[in-house]
This record gives C-alpha cells, structure tokens and sequence, in this order.
C-alpha cells in the first residue's frame, strides 16, 4: 500500500455516477472528496486521469462492477501462498462458473482460516475459505467501454459485496458466531437489474459456507417465493454436511428497505430478524481501496485491457512530453527573433548614426591626416638644423666637411677630408655624434647606421659615414 499515494473509487448506480477520492494515510485510505454525476457528465479529468506527476504519486482508479454482473462462489481449500490457491481455484473452474470458462474472468479473495473437524486418526487439516467472484468476459468489456467513454481508465474492478461481507465479520458487535456448528445467516439487499434482491451469506461457526442470491417478488406471495428458495440453500447446505442447525437471521439494511425485508423473512423463515445498519457507501469504498491495494496483481480487469491501458499512459506521456518539448522550442525561436529584431534596431540606430556623422568623421581624418605631414615637416625642418648644429658642435678642426646630407627625413650622410694621422678622430667623431642626446634621450639610433670608412687620396685621408635619425626624439629647441 506504501507505493500508492492516492485512489479513486467510481460506482455506476442506476441514478447517477459517484467517485470517492482517497488520499493514503496512516497505513490506510483517508476519504478527500465525495464527487456525484450524472450518466451525461464527464468525470472531472484532473482527478481520474494519469499525469506526469503519476510517475512519482501513483494513483490507483478502481471501479464497481454491478452487483448483477457478478457470481460468488465458496470453496474450502488448504492453506497455501496465494500462487497456489489460485491454481487450485483455476483446476475447479469448470466446476464453479456457470459459463464456458473460455467466456469469462474471475478472481479470488481469502474470507479467513479454520481447521477442519478431528479425523478418525486425529489429524486436523488447517483450511481457508476462498470466495471466488466471476463475471462474464463481454459484459466487463461492454462496461469497460462505457468507463473509457467517460475518461475512466480503471486499474481494477472489484466488488462492493466482499466489503460488504467483510465488514460483517470484523463488526464489534453481531458478528458471526464462532462457537461449534452455530449458523448464522446474513442478508444484504440489493437491487439487480432493476428488481429487488439480496445478497444471502451463511457462517456456520465462524466460517463462511455459501453465498447466494434471493429475489423479491414485486407481486404474488413473497413470503412463500423467498421460503422456497431459503429453502434451496437450506437443503443444500443439509446435502453438503455444513449446515447442521437452524440459522440465527440477521439482516443488513436502511430504513426503508428493512421494512420491507424485515416482514417478508419474519413470515419466510418463521424466526426473529435482526436488523443492522449497513456500511455507508463511503466506508464501503475506504475498505474496496484498502482491498485493492495490499492485494495481489488478480482481479477481473482483463490482463489486455491492463496492457493496453499502461501502453496509452506511456504514449500519452511521451506526447505531452513533445509537446511541451515544441512549446519550449516555440517560445525559444520566439525569443532568439525578438532578440534579433531589437538588435537589429539597434544596427540599424548605430548605422543612422555613422551614416550622419561620416561627412564630419571623414573630414576630421582628413584634417588628422594633414596634421600629421605638417608635424613631420616641422619636426624633418627642426631635425635637419639640429643635426647640423651637433655635427658643427662636434666636428674637429683637423677634419675638413665636404658633405652634408639629410635625406629621407632619417638619414644623415657625411664626408669629407682629413690628415692621415688624423684617422682616429673620426672614429671619435662618429661615436661622439651616436652618444649626443637631446632631453635625455639619443638623437640618433644606436644600432643603424654605416662606420668611418676612410680611403686613402694622396696625402689626405677621404672618409664618409652615415647615422639613421630617431625622429621622436627629435624636435625644436
């Protein structure tokens, strides 16, 4: 029961539909909300359809077959795991079922243990009651059809009348007697097919013997019609060996249909009725879910309807899932294109922008252009002057100038004359001028530039070298 976190109970009474919606609680089913209507409305979808939020809040949806559609059976077999029991049910299935086997589902429930009566050698056998409900195959497909009309797709389908009878045996009070071979029956209308009937249990010291139905006549001698088939039951249960004594009568009913059974079984039977409150609906459906969930996999859903069932659940969700998937992509495509559409706007400002101001911008690299050949003639007409001063500053007087020559704006060519023993001044001339610095910082480069290079002329030494011109650090004085 741990793993189901909510039920829902659907009973199709001849007037309206109801819906009980438990949430699990405390080891048990808590009722949340009680739902009627009518056989044209729809169930509200919220409540009984499977979602996402199934996968990790399991919920369980149980529907009421008809009481009419239904036949109980009671057998006793030795106690065993309910794998076994239900193959010792399906080898008497011929036996039980008042149709071909092929024709119908059925399904079981344990009413309790009992040991038998001491054999000759004495051995006792310990036995459970087994109540076997069967119903036939095409009306539970016609009446799962109609559920699928409505949205219901049920994980199960039981019946009210184990509950029914169930709550009779763990009643406080007028529950059947446990002493020697005291019978006990009991008797629960019900209305099937539109006629008046009832449910008819027999306990004979404790331990259930036989179910069965009774109907009511609407007209002619109901006492001696419902007499005549209690005393059916009565004679096979005589037949049988489990009925040794007469029954004690107790009867299960509201108001208004215990006044009518009541009188009816005093004049049948010839004995005292007691008359008892029957099970609220509700509560009836509190102990179906109950049932249902600590209960085996068997029930009388067929095992093709299961399956095709959980295959719709899978496939509904991975729809949705797709769905969601493409709405998520949807709103991202919407997204990324408002995105671009804004960045787009704002190109296009930016491009307004430099579109206005390309005249006034072209103009100012014009201007900055101009600028720029204005300071580099002013700082080539400063640089030739200041080289020509450092050269007159630095030149010995033994060496004679014959060239000057500033070309390209950076390089400065000399050459001239001197004595022949005045060959290493010029090599001090050189490094002199390569070391001049102008506001601390080197006038000319200091890796560039061609060395003396002195030839011999006569008596004179012809010598020429030339220095490259750091323009930046060059400038007016």
């Amino acid at each position: 029961m741990a793993r189901w976190n909510s039920c829902n109970i659907l009973h199709v009474a001849p007037d309206a539909k109801r819906l009980w919606q438990f949430d699990a609680k405390g080891g048990g089913f808590a009722l949340d909300r009680e739902l009627r209507a009518s056989h044209a409305e729809k169930l509200p979808a919220k409540g009984v359809a499977k979602s996402w939020a199934s996968l990790w809040q399991p919920k369980l949806n149980i529907a009421w077959l008809p009481a009419e559609a239904v036949f109980l059976r009671v057998i006793e077999l030795p106690v065993s795991t309910f794998e076994e029991t239900m193959a010792m049910v399906d080898l008497q299935m011929e036996k039980l079922s008042p149709m071909p086997v092929a024709q119908i589902v059925w399904t079981m429930h344990v009413m309790g243990t009992h040991h038998s009566p001491a054999r000759p050698d004495g051995t006792v056998e310990h036995l459970q009651s087994v109540v076997v409900v069967i119903a036939e195959r095409g009306g539970v497909e016609e009446f799962l059809g109609r559920l699928e009309h409505d949205g219901y797709l049920a994980d199960r389908l039981e019946t009210p009348l184990l509950d029914q009878l169930t709550a009779v045996t763990t009643a406080a009070e007028g529950s059947p007697r446990q002493d020697g071979t005291a019978a006990d029956a009991w008797v629960f209308p019900l209305v099937l097919g539109g006629q008046n009937a009832a449910l008819t249990a027999w306990w004979v010291g404790g331990v259930l013997r036989n179910l069965s139905f009774i109907t009511l006549p609407a007209a002619g001698d109901r006492a001696k019609e419902v007499k005549d088939q209690i005393a059916h039951i009565a004679w096979s249960g005589e037949l049988e060996g489990w009925l040794a004594a007469a029954p004690k009568w107790h009867l299960v009913a509201d108001p208004v249909n215990a006044t009518e059974w009541e009188t009816v079984l005093r004049s049948a039977v010839d004995e005292p009725v007691s008359v008892t409150a029957p099970t609220t609906a509700a509560e009836l459906a509190a102990r179906t879910a109950k049932r249902a969930a600590a209960s085996g996999p068997s029930n009388l859903l067929p095992a093709e309807f299961s399956a095709r069932y959980h295959q719709q659940f899978v496939d509904r969700l991975w729809l949705r899932g797709l769905a969601y998937a493409g709405l998520a992509y949807a709103a991202c495509l919407v997204i990324y294109f408002c995105a671009v559409a804004v960045l787009n706007y704002r190109t296009q400002g930016v491009e307004s922008q430099v579109a206005a101001m390309s005249g006034s911008y072209t103009n100012a690299i014009q201007l900055k252009a101009r600028l720029g050949v204005l300071k580099e003639r002013q700082q080539l007409k400063y640089a030739a002057l200041d080289c020509w001063q450092l050269v007159a500053e630095e030149l010995p007087p033994a060496i004679t100038l014959q060239r000057f020559s500033f070309t390209d704006g950076q390089r400065l060519a000399l050459s001239g004359t001197a004595p022949q023993d005045q060959v290493n001044t010029l090599f001090d001339f050189n490094t002199a001028l390569k070391k001049k610095q102008v506001n601390g910082k080197y006038v000319f480069d200091q890796d560039k530039g061609d060395t003396v290079n002195p030839r011999q002329s006569g008596n004179l030494e012809t010598w020429s070298f030339s220095l490259e011109l750091r323009h930046s650090e060059v400038g007016p004085k």
